[in-house]
């Protein structure tokens, strides 16, 4: 089994109903520990439902997940935040940085629901930003950053809970190209390491830059290829 195993996935809103959209339509997904993963696929494709379900930010209406082996069904939802806590580190395009914390605290945040010691998360914190060049910055409240700059906090925070799962949800949509850039060498440097990788993206461009590419069209996987064998 792999690290993250999905078995027919349905996630289907207004069900029965007239307007009933089927965001996924039976899906099946296996991804291996230390994967770098890109899905991708166009607005209403069911890349974002696909993330969401992945992350544990919600519930599939019909099949089996999987994560580590243990299964996510029918989990309360404490249950999943605390799978959350433990597993998955999330970057979001929008960063999701609390205005009324500085850079430090931001990215320590996390950590304290892990149950982290104050000492420890401030350390950790600060081991991240220094891994992304943005330590320099961690007395700075998020409006005092730029957009690449924030984003750079956002994987800090990502990178300092220590996840083995990092997923990034079109986390270049915001910057500059050149920014954009720098941004997808930091998942490839952290992939690297050994942190498994879940990419989400509209752009080819930027899916090209995974290993393994998973296409979503209408809620349906249309492909799913190793990045040398991807047709685009």
């Amino acid at each position: 089994m792999g690290l993250i195993e999905i078995k027919d996935i349905y996630k289907i809103y207004s069900e029965g109903e007239p307007n009933e959209v089927r965001a996924l339509n039976g899906v099946s997904l296996k991804i291996e520990m230390g994967e770098f993963v890109a899905i991708v696929g166009t607005s209403g494709s069911g890349k974002s439902t696909m993330m969401n379900i992945l992350g544990c930010l919600d519930v599939p209406t019909y099949g089996e997940y999987y994560l580590d082996g243990i299964s996510i069904k029918e989990r309360t939802e404490s249950e999943l935040a605390e799978i959350r806590s433990r597993q998955i580190g999330f970057i979001f395009q929008g960063y999701n940085l609390i205005p009324s914390l500085n850079v430090w605290q931001n990215v320590a945040l996390p950590m304290s629901y892990q149950g982290v010691r104050e000492k420890e998360r401030y350390a950790r914190a600060m081991e991240a930003l220094e891994s992304l060049d943005i330590d320099s910055k961690a007395d700075n409240r998020p409006n005092q950053l730029s957009g690449g700059q924030q984003q750079r906090v956002a994987i800090a925070r990502a990178v300092a809970t220590r996840s083995p799962i990092i997923m990034a949800d079109e986390p270049t949509g915001a910057l500059d190209s050149k920014t954009g850039e720098q941004v997808l060498g930091i998942l490839q440097d952290l992939n690297a390491q050994g942190t498994t990788v879940i990419l989400i993206t509209h752009d080819n461009g930027i899916a090209a830059k995974a290993k393994r590419v998973v296409r979503l069209q209408d809620g349906l996987i249309t492909q799913d290829c190793e990045v040398s064998e991807w047709v685009r």
